[in-house]
């Protein structure tokens, strides 16, 4: 990540507008292509739910190497080699970050989506009802809450570790500790954020996968960590067990992309090792 492009004047973090937001049409098997990276949490909250939903034969995959150099993710062995010449494809004109996840649509072919926030609504409203991560009757929560995680958490993460200022930075970093504190008290007694699994569960739970081993040292969010919230630890470990959350969480790729990626917070690009973590029941 080059996080100059998305720095304010006062040194705060501004995420990039999404630049592709048609929505997925109806599931046609061969059409769509899923890019995505097993280090981002982003990319991963897609590939959850697609694992979920059981959309595997209906939504196919390209995983990116975690490495990413000056030209972008690149493409394992692949045709394009760059994610980037899909999206100058579909955008000659394109100057923004090139981001995962992204949908291709072979049929048109050119980029479908790159917005995050609605691509696993998409799947979960016109691609799979089974299990349903986004019911009708918690639909406004559900919109609430991921509000609220967005803002206080998945985001908040990212807008402490490439704060370029001092007061900025502690403003993050306090909302992405009274955001765990209230997720504490909320799961405290209760196996899911709402009474049933939902889309704002996988949204937590990719924030949660990193935050000891990337988030607590590399982004400064240094307070508390994971395993010091009872309720919250039991509660990542608990979707962890889940198939479609685990074989979906990939430490050393996180870990790699983070530390040897981000040079402007970790110059040195050592990767360090642990912290040591059973994500065991």
């Amino acid at each position: 990540m080059k996080p100059s492009r998305e720095l304010s004047d006062t040194g705060r973090f501004v995420r990039q507008p999404n630049r592709f937001t048609d929505r997925l049409g109806p599931p046609e098997p061969g059409r769509y292509r899923l890019y995505a990276s097993y280090a981002c949490p982003w990319a991963q909250r897609v590939l959850i739910v697609r694992s979920l939903l059981g959309l595997q034969d209906l939504l196919d995959v390209t995983i990116v190497d975690p490495i990413r150099d000056e030209k972008g993710w690149r493409v394992p062995g692949g045709d394009p080699e760059y994610l980037s010449e899909l999206y100058h494809a579909t955008d000659p004109g394109y100057t923004g970050r090139y981001t995962v996840p992204c949908v291709w649509d072979a049929k048109d072919e050119r980029i479908v989506t790159n917005d995050f926030p609605q691509i696993t609504l998409d799947l979960e409203t016109s691609w799979g009802t089974a299990p349903n991560l986004y019911p009708e009757r918690l639909r406004p929560d559900i919109a609430i809450m991921n509000d609220r995680l967005y803002h206080g958490l998945n985001n908040a993460v990212y807008e402490a570790g490439f704060a370029r200022d001092q007061q900025v930075y502690e403003e993050a970093v306090t909302r992405v500790f009274t955001t765990l504190d209230f997720l504490e008290v909320r799961l405290a007694g209760s196996e899911f954020l709402f009474d049933t699994l939902t889309d704002s569960d996988v949204r937590l739970y990719t924030t949660l996968a990193r935050f000891d081993t990337v988030y607590y040292a590399h982004f400064k969010c240094s307070v508390r960590r994971l395993i010091d919230y009872p309720a919250l630890w039991a509660y990542a470990r608990r979707l962890y067990a889940v198939p479609a959350f685990r074989e979906t969480t990939d430490f050393d790729q996180i870990k790699r992309h983070y530390y040897i990626t981000q040079t402007t917070i970790n110059p040195s690009r050592i990767v360090p090792v642990g912290p040591e973590l059973d994500w065991s029941l």
